[in-house]
């Protein structure tokens, strides 16, 4: 057909078929290719992914295998509380304290309300905040693990996290069992005020008890820990241990060299600089930390 009848025009230009409407060409797969490309679609959507360390692309299975960690860099991929605890402990153990709900005692609302945040958060992480408890075996120990979910508000830390961890501090000095927490938190939840900064002291004054009662307490430090949560229960275990490359600190890189005007070293507020400066004990790889942890226990446990 002549390009330039008032008609429209069809053109095939390799596999595609091409329409001209209102002056411009469209391509228009046909509905072989277009079942095709759909297929594809479906077949591969979410299987890969992309490493932030080392940028390779990563097959999901294979990443998942391997604790979610890059078989390539090493780069440690952050985890859930429920994945964690399903990492550490055998099977069988039992998550206890889950019936705390977040409230907003300031009625608080930034770019969002809070019991919006909130509303989300527990859709998409399925937990009421940003903590797990659970109690079961490591091992051949028995102990309480308090696993914190980084995709809850960042895992910040609000009157429902601290309650949680000093429940379990508490059901640890009580039922004399080691305790375990994984610490992953952007810190305090700044939507609760001073409520939040409350549970820094609650949970520091718990384990000075847990403490006393000569129980074992080992806590592990993922990426980020920052915030509250590093300047008090993060930093009180007998055994401080951090995953590689883990971010851990108080205050941002950018806040404190704007403060002292200096330059940071390299490296600064990682986990091996923290190690190498006497702020942590160990630095342990995600695929031996659950050894390495019953034989610290097979040491501390009295």
């Amino acid at each position: 057909m002549h390009p330039f009848c008032g008609l429209s025009v069809t053109m095939v230009s390799g596999m595609s078929w091409f329409k001209r409407e209102n002056g411009k060409y469209e391509a228009a797969a046909t509905a072989e290719n277009a079942s095709d490309a759909g297929e594809r679609t479906v077949r591969t959507e979410g299987l890969w992914i992309k490493c932030q360390g080392c940028r390779a692309v990563i097959f999901k299975a294979d990443l998942e295998t391997n604790l979610n960690v890059c078989p390539k860099c090493q780069h440690h991929f952050k985890i859930g509380a429920r994945q964690r605890i399903e990492t550490l402990l055998e099977p069988g153990f039992t998550l206890v304290d889950t019936g705390l709900c977040s409230t907003d005692p300031l009625n608080f609302s930034d770019v969002k309300p809070y019991k919006q945040r909130l509303s989300k958060a527990r859709e998409a992480t399925g937990l009421n905040d940003a903590i797990l408890n659970a109690v079961g075996r490591l091992g051949h120990h028995d102990v309480v693990v308090s696993a914190m979910e980084y995709g809850f508000i960042g895992g910040s830390m609000g009157a429902v996290v601290g309650e949680t961890i000093a429940r379990a501090v508490d059901r640890a000095r009580l039922e004399r069992k080691p305790l375990i927490v994984v610490a992953a938190s952007g810190g305090a939840r700044m939507m609760e005020g001073v409520v939040s900064l409350m549970q820094m002291a609650k949970i520091s004054t718990a384990l000075a008890q847990l403490d006393d009662a000569r129980v074992p307490y080992i806590c592990v430090l993922t990426d980020p820990t920052t915030g509250g949560v590093t300047a008090s229960f993060a930093m009180l275990g007998d055994l401080n241990i951090a995953e590689p490359g883990a971010l851990i600190g108080f205050a941002g890189p950018r806040v404190i060299e704007q403060t002292i005007r200096q330059k940071l070293p390299d490296g600064f507020q990682k986990a091996e600089f923290l190690l190498e400066k006497g702020f942590l004990d160990a630095v342990v790889h995600r695929r031996d930390l659950k050894a390495y942890m019953i034989r610290a226990l097979d040491f501390l446990k009295v």
